[in-house]
């Protein structure tokens, strides 16, 4: 028996047990390219550091003296305006930041309390 003899069917072995292994390992596996990795991850650091700035935004909104009409506003609006409308006050502004920031908002928003 020669090298020739198996060395093609090995060489087919080979490629499908890769190509088996890669559907397996994306599919079942967990397994997922550098950039979803990185996409995830930093979704996951915004959110974090949105959830640690709530307080802040809580704190802005108990202080602030125009809290009254700014909540009562917050409350009449739809459900799917507020976030915008918190955007507006300023409490979900961080702190050196010019422009408030849309995840401290959505994350802010149930801590206010506000009725359906």
């Amino acid at each position: 028996m020669s090298i020739s003899d198996w060395a093609a069917p090995a060489a087919w072995g080979v490629a499908v047990g890769a190509v088996a292994l890669a559907v397996a390992g994306f599919t079942w596996g967990g397994w997922v390219t550098g950039a979803t990795a990185t996409r995830r991850a930093d979704a996951q650091a915004t959110e974090a550091v949105a959830a640690a700035l709530v307080p802040l935004c809580l704190d802005r909104a108990r202080l602030d003296p125009a809290a009254v009409l700014k909540r009562a506003g917050l409350q009449a609006a739809k459900s799917y305006e507020r976030q915008a409308l918190l955007e507006k006050t300023g409490w979900a502004t961080p702190p050196g930041a010019t422009a408030p920031d849309a995840t401290l908002a959505r994350a802010c928003l149930p801590g206010l309390e506000l009725a359906p």
